[in-house]
């Protein structure tokens, strides 16, 4: 085993943090990527380790955000959030514990209101077809579907059908 010198942690280091600055990642990905860069495992483990003491890696802060911003900027089911931290690398316990707590009902009419603005309101079929196809992406089931198509309808056009 190869002696760990000063600058290679302090290389390793600086491309773990420019990293992170862009936006929070789990540590799964700054793993991954601190390994893509070329970096030895055992530069990645103490660098890692020391990121985690100063609170700029955590998983469940990380997966909060995910969901957080999620929740914000392009509304997704709790099946697809969840589909998206597993990719990330987050640990089955955190996300239960985050994405348990996203209410697909809300999240599809939030996702539904953004989409209604760019569609046209001309006929109800038309209408339904567009956003559930786009709700259907953002992996929302039929039974949460509906009532959300329903429901912006009726508020674009101040008629239920």
């Amino acid at each position: 085993m190869r002696k760990i010198t000063a600058e290679q942690l302090d290389r390793c280091f600086s491309a773990a943090t420019r990293y992170l600055s862009y936006r929070p990642r789990s540590e799964s990905e700054l793993r991954e990527r601190l390994r893509q860069r070329g970096f030895d495992s055992n530069s990645i483990e103490k660098v890692i380790t020391r990121l985690k003491k100063q609170g700029l890696v955590d998983d469940t802060a990380f997966a909060q955000f995910w969901k957080d911003n999620r929740e914000s900027f392009s509304p997704r089911s709790r099946g697809l959030t969840r589909l998206e931290l597993k990719r990330k690398g987050v640990a089955e316990t955190t996300i239960d514990q985050v994405v348990n707590t996203i209410d697909d009902q809300d999240s599809a009419y939030r996702a539904a209101l953004k989409k209604v603005r760019t569609l046209p309101q001309s006929d109800y079929q038309s209408f339904r077809r567009r956003l559930g196809e786009y709700l259907r992406r953002r992996g929302f089931s039929y039974g949460v579907i509906n009532p959300a198509i329903r429901q912006a309808w009726q508020e674009q056009t101040g008629s239920s059908q």
